[in-house]
């Protein structure tokens, strides 16, 4: 992976940190951050200017962009095309599905702007994928390329050290995670559910179907009913949240 941005030292402690830093320490990634400040035409290093037309705030100047990536891929001696991921609000939104996506691919190279974005060339003719990580706008797409790097890498064997983790997180199979418990079984007055003290791995798993169900039924509805469920069950799902809404 390559992130290009105007902030490397925004984004370098980050991976510099848990599961990224470790996924980098064992081979697992390699990911660089470039400045493409360093890829100006001019002796000023300018790489925003006017837009064309009037308007408020700078545009992001195609040259320094293409230029680095081109010195990329030629650092990498990539003899295929890169997927090259511009970070804007205008992107279709990522999720867990994209990041699974994106776990299959060779190379990544992520575009981090600022001001009001890009030059429009840059979007069509150097990017391939326009990715957003929700209907908000921030200062910069770092941030947002740190989110969908996370994501990615995550799912990549042996990063997590269980294989099984990221199985159960949510929006893995469509469904949001179900509750979870750990030590002391009881704090102040709230205790574990009993069913998962019991042994019973069957009643645990239909526990924690059942849960995940409402979770999703309960805060992302959306999601709830696209999942493939028949309707005594999701009927079932339903008043069950409801109940536990009632009380």
């Amino acid at each position: 992976m390559d992130i290009l941005s105007l902030f490397p030292e925004a984004i370098e402690p980050y991976l510099s940190s848990s599961v990224l830093a470790r996924a980098k320490r064992t081979g697992t990634v390699d990911i660089c951050v470039t400045n493409f400040r360093d890829f100006s035409e001019d002796r000023h290093k300018t790489v925003d200017d006017y837009p064309f037309g009037g308007g408020a705030g700078m545009l992001l100047k195609a040259p320094p962009l293409f230029a680095a990536v081109d010195h990329v891929r030629a650092l990498r001696n990539l003899e295929y095309a890169p997927r090259v991921i511009m970070m804007t609000p205008q992107g279709r939104t990522f999720n867990q599905a994209v990041a699974r996506e994106l776990k299959k691919e060779r190379h990544l190279i992520f575009l981090c702007g600022h001001y009001e974005g890009f030059d429009d060339r840059v979007r069509q003719h150097l990017a391939t994928d326009e990715l957003s990580i929700g209907d908000f706008v921030l200062t910069g797409g770092e941030l947002a390329a740190l989110v969908v790097v996370d994501a990615v890498v995550r799912l990549m064997p042996g990063v997590l050290g269980n294989e099984e983790s990221p199985k159960q997180d949510s929006h893995e199979n469509g469904m949001l995670e179900y509750p979870q418990y750990t030590r002391p079984r009881k704090f102040r007055e709230w205790e574990v559910p009993e069913v998962l003290l019991s042994g019973h791995h069957e009643n645990i798993e239909a526990w924690r179907r059942r849960e995940a169900l409402a979770n999703t039924c309960r805060n992302r509805p959306d999601l709830f009913m696209k999942l493939p469920l028949d309707e005594r069950e999701r009927s079932e799902i339903v008043r069950y949240v409801n109940g536990y809404l009632e009380n």
